[in-house]
């Protein structure tokens, strides 16, 4: 009896053994750096950026539905052997290198081109998400340095308060003799104000801030320059000229709009520096723009309304009149509504809309390239800024128009009104009336259609009412 006993224990222990083994093993969490899930991101294309597959992600962190996540969500990569802590992504400034990052995070460019399966440093384009490992608590090194001509590393480590070794370990340098004149280092410490940006650009960009990054269609671009003394600048955006004007001495601004029908991609911004010597200084990188996600609409109209004999001779009297670019900056601050319905609208900017002749076969594709605000026949309408009038009347698609100069190549176009209160060369300033809603030209109906033009470009006027700009 005590035999069997003693052999069923033992059976109990050989089949029991396994089963254990394997819940154990199936409890166990898997091991490999967090990455955190960003807005837009998909389990798929998570998947892909890590050259993992979707399966063997899910797996490791016991996801049953690859649907079922969040932005700021935490995720185990697994396969990144040798790396470890929080992947955070960061959005590549203008200007920013892949050295650049690599010493501002403490983290070697060999791992930074492997998360980011980075083959060139071409591919690093301003405006692109770039993952960084970090440990949980760390924050990155923001006290930049760098070593003026004729100046030796011990001098400018003395002047960031730090010393040659110090200096030559956080930013991985072979040695201390090493660093070149006019690179960017990192060293201990808080940031000062007047610090150069951290950015591989020639020194006659003292600091550039660009903005928002990445870039979107329909939206105003701000770039904001600060040169070394008697510095000339000039640019082109794509396929547009750059115009800045100074703010203060050595800053400039340039205000850019991205067209809405813009094909979401990688688009060159060049920047080009003359300096007091006649000598030249430029820097070029591509810059991502993104969709705007705008929504379609058919609207039926007059056929002549979509008449590109109509169309096309009209939009060439709108651009030729929204051309000059006057060097005085009219308006202050944010404009305002030009609506006595400032909260409501008919229809949105950047909407694809599909136009078709009534009673007829023609069609016509563009976009919504203003603001509809509601409100009836006659309701007043207002000036949304400062500035000069430069057109006030009929036109064929737009109705009853008004143009209006605000100074640096940035227009307000109001449409369709059923009366104008002002005319050509006058003054007007925010909130004062200049004419009436109404319905002429192409409409619907009537309402208020208000645009913005800045440098040739039409773009988003709700992002005038929310922001300041420069």
């Amino acid at each position: 009896m005590i035999k069997k006993l003693i052999l069923a224990v033992l059976a109990l222990i050989v089949f029991a053994a396994p089963v254990g083994a394997v819940l154990a093993q199936e409890e166990t969490p898997a091991v490999g750096p967090i990455y955190i899930i960003q807005a837009g991101d998909s389990l798929s294309s998570i998947a892909t950026r890590f050259n993992i597959s979707l399966q063997t992600l899910m797996e490791a962190n016991q996801i049953s539905d690859a649907n079922a996540i969040s932005a700021g969500a935490r995720l185990v990569i697994p396969g990144l052997e040798g790396i470890s802590g929080i992947l955070e992504t960061n959005i590549l400034g203008f200007g920013e290198t892949l050295q650049n990052i690599s010493r501002r995070n403490q983290v070697s460019n060999k791992i930074l081109a492997r998360i980011n399966r980075i083959t060139s440093p071409s591919e690093l384009y301003a405006g692109v998400g770039v993952v960084v490992p970090h440990a949980e608590d760390s924050q990155p090194l923001n006290k930049r340095m760098t070593i003026p001509a004729q100046a030796s590393l011990l001098e400018a480590a003395i002047l960031a308060e730090s010393d040659p070794w110090t200096i030559t370990s956080l930013n991985n340098l072979p040695g201390t003799w090493s660093p070149l004149p006019g690179d960017v280092f990192y060293a201990p410490g808080a940031s000062q104000p007047d610090q150069p940006a951290p950015n591989g650009m020639p020194s006659a960009f003292a600091q550039v801030e660009i903005g928002p990054l990445p870039m979107v269609q329909g939206q105003t671009t701000k770039i904001i320059i600060q040169t070394q003394p008697g510095v000339t600048l000039t640019g082109m955006l794509v396929d547009m000229p750059l115009r800045f004007f100074a703010l203060e001495e050595n800053r400039y601004a340039a205000l850019q709009g991205v067209h809405a029908m813009l094909t979401p991609g990688a688009y060159p911004l060049q920047l080009q520096a003359s300096l007091p010597d006649g000598s030249q200084q430029a820097f070029e990188q591509m810059i991502i723009v993104q969709t705007g996600y705008y929504p379609e609409e058919v609207l039926l109209v007059e056929p002549e309304t979509i008449d590109p004999a109509t169309t096309e001779t009209e939009m060439a009297q709108i651009l030729a009149l929204t051309s000059p670019v006057s060097t005085q900056k009219l308006w202050e601050g944010m404009f305002s509504s030009p609506s006595y319905y400032n909260d409501c609208f008919t229809s949105r900017y950047g909407n694809r809309r599909t136009y078709l002749g009534a009673g007829t076969d023609e069609k016509y594709y563009s976009f919504h390239s203003g603001l509809d605000f509601c409100g009836g026949e006659g309701l007043p309408i207002t000036a949304p800024a400062n500035g000069v009038v430069v057109f006030a009347g009929p036109l064929a698609i737009r109705g009853n128009a008004t143009i209006i100069d605000h100074g640096w190549g940035i227009f307000s176009g109001i449409w369709h009104q059923s009366e104008i209160k002002v005319t050509t060369g006058q003054t007007v300033t925010a909130g004062e009336v200049i004419g009436a809603v109404g319905g002429t030209g192409r409409v619907t109906g009537a309402h208020l259609h208000w645009e913005v033009w800045v440098n040739g470009i039409q773009v988003n006027p709700f992002d005038w009412l929310g922001n300041t700009y420069p």
